[in-house]
């Protein structure tokens, strides 16, 4: 008998260990004011994180139990935007602002959310409205983008505090980290420049002349391609990080707002707003696919775990499914309200 139910413990053990979490990708919903949770087996939504104002940036990988929100609402006239999570009381609210931004000059505050828990438990004061962010690949660091600000803001996901404030150009958009996390890129969308910051003291290193307007980026997987969409020219401008040049440059059509490339660095997606299509270019063959998606496609994912894309409306509270290799739609998530902004996937 003891050993009947010593083999059947072990089953016990051994089941549950196999029974992996789903992938999940997080959805920050501009002015629906929360966070959407997509399982991403079932594409179906499985939380609403609430609490938000107009985020259109988030940030986080496995590496952080944090997800790293921005908001693009403005406070009111002469007031910082710092209001506390409904959960946190205010003596903990007020020590924990306490070393964050100078009183009289946050004008703006990212919601940190832990993911274990479905909420958000802090905020911090930055000194403008968050456009995006972006997190370290060892989860250690975010970086919120103030367009109006004209630089950064670097978080410490330790201390839960802003370290550091850089000026980079002219209405900087958009930034990601490559390789292993010890370089910093900022696109500068009316300067025509990326900014290249080491992330050991985030100092400001130099710049890449890209020219136009450049916005979204995305790097590849092996950390020697930066791809730049410029939604005015309607082109994607690859750089070879090893030389900072300019390498290729694909046209892509009217107003293309993000780009994407999976692990494999097989294809480059683009979603073209202006002309309600996505684009794939195989970056081997040079061949061009592209797939009619209406209304306005915006943001794009790949999750590699499931092998699917993830396309959001624009216009509509939707998130189209697609098979990469076909481009064929597979599905479409409703997600109530708002519009799906900078997604986040996290289970890779």
């Amino acid at each position: 008998m003891k050993t009947h139910v010593t083999i059947f413990l072990v089953f016990l053990c051994l089941a549950a260990g196999g029974a992996a979490a789903a992938p999940l990708m997080y959805v920050p919903t501009g002015e629906g004011n929360e966070v959407v949770v997509i399982d991403l087996r079932a594409d179906r939504v499985v939380q609403r994180i609430g609490e938000l104002e107009n985020a259109h940036g988030l940030a986080g990988n496995s590496k952080s139990r944090y997800l790293i929100a921005g908001s693009m609402k403005a406070p009111s006239r002469g007031e910082p935007s710092l209001a506390r999570p409904g959960d946190v009381s205010e003596a903990e609210h007020e020590a924990h602002h306490g070393g964050s931004v100078p009183a009289g000059r946050a004008t703006s505050y990212l919601s940190i959310i832990d993911r274990r828990e479905g909420k958000v438990v802090r905020r911090i004061g930055v000194r403008g409205l968050t456009h995006h962010t972006a997190i370290s690949p060892d989860g250690e660091y975010a970086v919120a983008v103030h367009s109006g600000a004209g630089g950064i803001s670097v978080i410490d996901l330790d201390a839960l505090q802003v370290i550091k404030e850089v000026d980079t150009g002219d209405w900087p958009n958009y930034a990601v980290f490559g390789g292993k996390g010890e370089r910093l890129y900022v696109s500068n969308s009316r300067d025509g420049t990326i900014s290249i910051l080491s992330t050991s003291d985030w100092r400001v290193l130099g710049e890449i002349d890209v020219g136009g307007a450049p916005e979204h980026m995305v790097v590849s997987a092996d950390g020697i391609r930066l791809y730049v969409v410029d939604a005015d020219a309607g082109k994607v401008t690859e750089v070879a990080l090893p030389i900072l040049a300019v390498r290729n440059i694909y046209a892509v059509g009217k107003s293309p707002h993000a780009a994407e490339v999976p692990l494999d660095r097989r294809w480059l997606f683009v979603t073209v707003k202006g002309e309600d299509k996505l684009v794939r270019i195989d970056f081997d063959s040079g061949e061009r696919r592209s797939i009619e998606l209406k209304p306005a496609p915006y943001h794009i994912e790949h999750a590699d775990v499931v092998g699917k894309l993830y396309v959001s409306s624009r216009k509509e509270p939707k998130i189209w499914v697609l098979d990469p290799r076909t481009l064929s739609i597979r599905d479409a998530i409703g997600i109530g309200r708002g519009v799906g902004h900078q997604m986040v996937v996290i289970g890779e």
